[in-house]
C-alpha cells in the first residue's frame, strides 16, 4: 500500500505533534494546520487522502467542514426522527444518564423522555 497523505487538523499543540510523529512514523506523509485559517486553506488544497480531525474544536463548524470536504453536492438532510434520536442520546451522555436532568435541559417531561428513550432504543445510554 502506498503511503498516504494526511491532513491533521488539532488546535493542542502537543497533540498535533504526537499525531504527525506518529503517521510519519507509519510511513505516511502528513501536514497538520495549527487553527482555523489555515484548516480552511488546507482543506480547499488538492492532494490529501485523508483527514484527522479534533472534533472538540470550539469553533468548529461542521455544516461548513462538510461543505468545504464535498462543495459539490448538498447533503440531504437527516430526518426528524433521527436528529431527535440524536439529540436526546447526546443529552443523556451529557448528563451521565441522568434521566430527569435531560428532560429539564430538553424541555420535556421524565415520561415523554422515557418513551422517546425506549421508541429510539436508547436504554443502553
Amino acid at each position: 500500500m502506498p503511503p498516504l497523505h494526511l491532513l491533521i487538523l488539532a488546535r493542542a499543540p502537543e497533540r498535533r505533534d504526537a499525531l504527525l510523529s506518529a503517521v510519519r512514523g507509519a510511513g505516511h506523509q502528513a501536514v497538520a494546520a495549527p487553527d482555523g485559517p489555515a484548516a480552511a486553506e488546507a482543506i480547499g488544497a488538492p492532494g490529501f487522502d485523508a483527514l484527522l480531525l479534533d472534533l472538540g474544536w470550539p469553533e468548529l463548524e461542521l455544516v461548513r467542514l462538510r461543505e468545504a470536504l464535498a462543495p459539490s453536492r448538498a447533503a440531504e438532510p437527516e430526518s426528524l426522527d433521527a436528529a431527535e434520536r440524536r439529540h436526546i442520546a447526546l443529552t443523556l451522555r451529557y448528563t451521565g444518564g441522568n434521566r430527569r436532568r435531560a428532560a429539564q435541559l430538553l424541555g420535556i417531561s421524565r415520561s415523554t423522555l422515557l418513551h422517546k428513550v425506549r421508541k429510539y432504543g436508547l436504554d443502553e445510554t
